[in-house]
């Protein structure tokens, strides 16, 4: 039995996908008969660099968990503090969580500490090296934390590449993201709909998660004013908070005159209503500018959606063209020919290729991984 500490967002932050992979993670490590806690942050951004509404849930705390909510993430004496406690516990494993370079200097000093106790292996899931939106600060922030690392997981060849830029010798494995399995089971769409207040015979296409430029959601709306899309009926669920201005796309959608075509659920979504969204659509979307991977796309696997994702970054490796889902260039009118296929080739065409591709997305996969390289 090891004793395991993973260091990221836990509950009661919002972490979206960071969260409730970090609490999936560790119940599959208790599962396995580990010691497992999470040490999450007691300030995790500053308001003023947060984008959302709020940081918090108030959803009830996951069971059978540990949870401390102590790091203060631009407060260096709690660093040292911190640091120094984890150096006492003397983890076998530490798993790092590493998605934005903002949180390298904080993470980054806390590893250090703990590396003076000669015993802890610290392993880092890198989500991204080189962030979506780059700031000042970003490359000496990154390299100052994965100097404090031992070993590397990425979960897409984009990541595993980015990382080679910064540290070229020290250990690294690619690990596909294991399924969402923790939303509960697949409920009828018609289920879905009811609980949602949508039409069932409506053609529905569900854009999901936190909404933010590099997203591309403007270039879907644009693919949804195409005629052929408004003459076929399709309509578009955004199911996600903005995390930039909502004025902008408010703008868009009046100008391009697709209010009827939309259905707007524009509030952070909460752990218990997420299979509602993706069982009620047709087809998962993903209309990214750019990418590493996306947490949405093991959600689909899970749920068994098909999925129309942009040729860039980390997606197309993980989605299959014309088997579980299909792959378009990010441009309104690429989008808008790939929405039409897909109803063309219809949702069940894809489902026995997703439910023989979702068999490697496994929880158990990631945690020999990173057990091997600890060892």
């Amino acid at each position: 039995m090891a004793k395991v500490i993973i260091i990221g967002p836990a509950h009661p932050l919002r972490g979206g996908g960071l969260t409730t992979f970090n609490h999936r993670l560790a119940k599959e490590f208790i599962s396995d008969g580990h010691e497992c806690s999470i040490y999450s942050f007691s300030l995790q951004y500053p308001s003023f660099l947060f984008p959302g509404k709020s940081q918090y849930t108030n959803e009830t705390a996951p069971k059978d968990l540990t949870i401390h909510s102590v790091i203060n993430s631009i407060n260096p004496i709690n660093w040292i503090k911190i640091g120094n406690r984890l150096k006492k516990e003397k983890a076998d494993i530490i798993i790092v969580r590493f998605w934005l370079p903002f949180m390298g200097p904080s993470l980054g000093t806390i590893l250090r500490r703990v590396r003076k106790n000669k015993h802890t292996k610290i392993i880092c899931i890198a989500d991204n090296v080189i962030p979506h939106e780059k700031r000042i600060g970003d490359k000496l922030f990154t390299n100052y934390f994965l100097k404090s690392c031992d070993a590397f997981i990425t979960m897409s060849e984009k990541v595993m590449s980015d990382l080679r830029l910064f540290q070229k010798i020290k250990p690294a494995l690619l690990v596909p993201h294991p399924l969402y399995d923790n939303f509960g089971e697949i409920i009828t769409k018609s289920a879905a709909r009811k609980n949602l207040g949508i039409d069932s015979k409506d053609s529905i296409l569900l854009f999901f998660g936190f909404i933010r430029k590099y997203k591309g959601l403007d270039i879907l709306l644009e693919a949804m004013a195409d005629k052929r899309i408004k003459n076929a009926g399709i309509k578009l669920l955004v199911a996600g908070e903005y995390y930039e201005d909502e004025k902008v796309y408010n703008e868009q959608i009046e100008k391009l005159g697709i209010n009827n075509q939309l259905i707007l659920k524009t509030d952070f979504i909460p752990d218990n209503e997420v299979k509602n969204y993706v069982c009620a659509a047709d087809v998962v979307i993903q209309p990214y500018r750019n990418a590493t991977q996306s947490g949405v796309t093991p959600l689909a696997y899970h749920f068994e959606k098909p999925m129309i994702v942009t040729n860039v970054g980390g997606l197309p490796s993980l989605v299959p063209d014309g088997k579980v889902g299909l792959i378009v260039e990010p441009t309104p009118t690429d989008i808008a020919d790939g929405i039409l296929r897909f109803y063309q080739l219809g949702e069940d065409y894809f489902i026995p290729h997703l439910r023989n591709e979702k068999q490697q997305y496994s929880w158990s996969n990631l945690v020999k991984a990173i057990q091997s390289l600890a060892e």
